[in-house]
């Protein structure tokens, strides 16, 4: 036998062997996306049956327990985490009505940690914040507070969004319309802070004098469409009306007509609760303890279902890992799943878990973070690491054409230092990838709105993004070659400074929050 040949066969043999097991790998991941997707049931389940999940609420806690219990079901082992507690909250009924000088039911709806009215109705008049000169004047108009409710947003000029102005109206008018615009939120934004307070300073003075509540309007610029975060008061309710409604009775304060509504706004406080990351493994073979992960946040705001922020990251990391078990159930490194906890005030389950699993942080092959929506990932970026080209490039080769050929890539990249779950890697100098998706007007109509719900989630397009995660989860795993977490020295001038891009500072979880 002449040995010289022997090595090169074999070679030729074994890469021959690995291309076929890729293919047959690939080839099921696919056909199982395409003919037996279970996108929808988990979205029905998650989204309908436990709906919002904010931190500390019993439906966070509901979907940690859900998620577990369907990992099971599908032969995964997966976890409850504890890391940190929060003030438990949970929100009930909002139901807000004019009643003079004419009747109305107003959209509206409470915000988040909102002291409850304790089963009684708030009757009382609306009134608005005058224009403000300075802080004496300021304080010498607070006594008129005392049993009202008070209107402390910028009244809208308009309801329409800016794009049905550029779409309709003249050139003239829509130059117009932006400048009224511009020049309102300016002389608003002056007023309010010559009151010498900051916004929650500004909704405890008004607590503190004695009002019957706040009402707000954060209008998202599109129709229907307000965005809903957290209360500032501790004893009062803090309710957001719609651009419509919280204009109505605008016009209705400052006209003299001295608007009455009554609101109810129900919620129960529930202490100090414990919070969870949930947490799936399916178990390296050969390198056990090199680990490949997904990666997607729990956590919601809760004014609607948190369907597109972040429930549809969730079901196409879980998705994806029910198809991997199914395909891939040895695989050579370990594939783990992380559903983090209080993403939204602050990336908290997540660097949490990054300061206690060292052991899996310093021996990441990679990590793939999806949080902005609905829509087919678009673009992939190096994350400012000096060889990601040459990893997820390869890996990215296996996936198919429809899908790999409408994202863009970007290396080195810049180092994510927040917005998503994946900067916690990051900054501890761990590969975490985003795969960022196209917007779907996420960021107007659904990003922490009132109206993220199932119905807005677009399946065929998740369904592109299990097939990607899938093969990119594969393709790091079979890799041959322990990826680098060496970072690149030719870094992008930060945009917003000016200055070189400096690498993220690892920062500390907030284990014990909402309080």
């Amino acid at each position: 036998m002449n040995k010289k040949l022997l090595f090169p066969t074999l070679l030729l043999f074994t890469s021959s062997f690995i291309f076929a097991q890729d293919k047959k790998v690939i080839d099921n991941i696919v056909k199982e996306v395409n003919e037996n997707s279970q996108l929808e049931k988990l979205a029905h389940e998650l989204l309908d049956v436990v709906g919002p999940r904010l931190v500390g609420s019993p439906q966070m806690k509901q979907a940690n327990d859900w998620a577990v219990k369907k990992y099971s079901d599908w032969g995964i082992s997966a976890k409850n985490e504890k890391w940190g507690e929060w003030r438990g909250w949970e929100r009930g009924v909002t139901h807000i009505d004019l009643v003079s000088p004419r009747l109305r039911t107003l959209e509206g709806t409470q915000l988040a940690w909102s002291p409850s009215t304790n089963g009684k109705a708030v009757n009382a008049e609306a009134i608005v914040l005058p224009a403000i000169t300075d802080s004496i004047s300021f304080q010498k108009w607070l006594p008129n507070v005392k049993g009202k409710l008070v209107l402390i947003s910028m009244n809208q000029i308009s309801g329409r969004p800016e794009k049905n102005w550029e779409e309709f109206a003249t050139k003239d008018l829509f130059d117009k319309y932006k400048k009224e615009k511009a020049d309102a939120a300016k002389a608003w934004a002056t007023g309010i802070a010559k009151t010498g307070l900051n916004a929650k300073n500004l909704a405890l003075a008004i607590e503190n004098a004695g009002a019957a509540g706040i009402i707000i309007n954060n209008w998202s610029q599109g129709f229907g469409v307000d965005k809903v975060f957290g209360a500032n008061t501790t004893k009062i309710p803090t309710v957001d009306l719609s651009v419509e409604d919280y204009g109505l009775v605008y016009r209705l304060a400052t006209s003299g007509n001295k608007p009455m509504l009554k609101i109810e706004s129900e919620s129960k406080e529930l202490g100090v609760v414990p919070t969870f990351n949930t947490v799936a493994e399916i178990k390296g073979k050969q390198k056990p303890k090199e680990y490949v992960m997904l990666s997607a946040h729990f956590d919601s705001w809760d004014a609607a279902s948190g369907a597109t922020d972040n429930g549809s990251g969730t079901i196409l990391m879980m998705e994806t890992m029910r198809i991997l078990k199914k395909f891939y159930p040895n695989p050579k490194r370990t594939i783990l799943v992380g559903h983090w906890g209080s993403e939204e005030q602050g990336l908290n389950g997540s660097r949490a878990f990054v300061e206690d699993h060292p052991e899996i942080v310093s021996n990441l092959q990679a990590l793939f973070n999806q949080d902005n929506g609905t829509g087919r990932v678009v673009n992939i970026g190096g994350q400012g690491f000096a060889k990601s080209k040459d990893y997820i490039t390869r890996w990215l080769a296996a996936v198919p054409d429809t899908i790999k050929n409408q994202i863009k890539t970007s290396f080195p990249g810049m180092p994510g230092a927040g917005g998503s779950d994946f900067a916690s890697f990051v900054a501890a100098g761990a590969l975490g990838y985003s795969l960022s998706s196209t917007s779907w007007d996420y960021g107007t109509y659904t990003w922490h709105t009132n109206r993220d719900s199932y119905d807005k989630l677009v399946f065929d397009e998740i369904r592109s993004n299990v097939i990607l995660a899938a093969i990119m989860v594969y393709m790091a795993c079979e890799d041959p070659e322990k990826t680098s977490t060496e970072k690149a020295t030719d870094l992008p001038v930060n945009p917003r400074t000016g200055k070189p891009t400096e690498w993220p500072v690892q920062t500390k979880s907030n284990r014990k929050g909402g309080l």
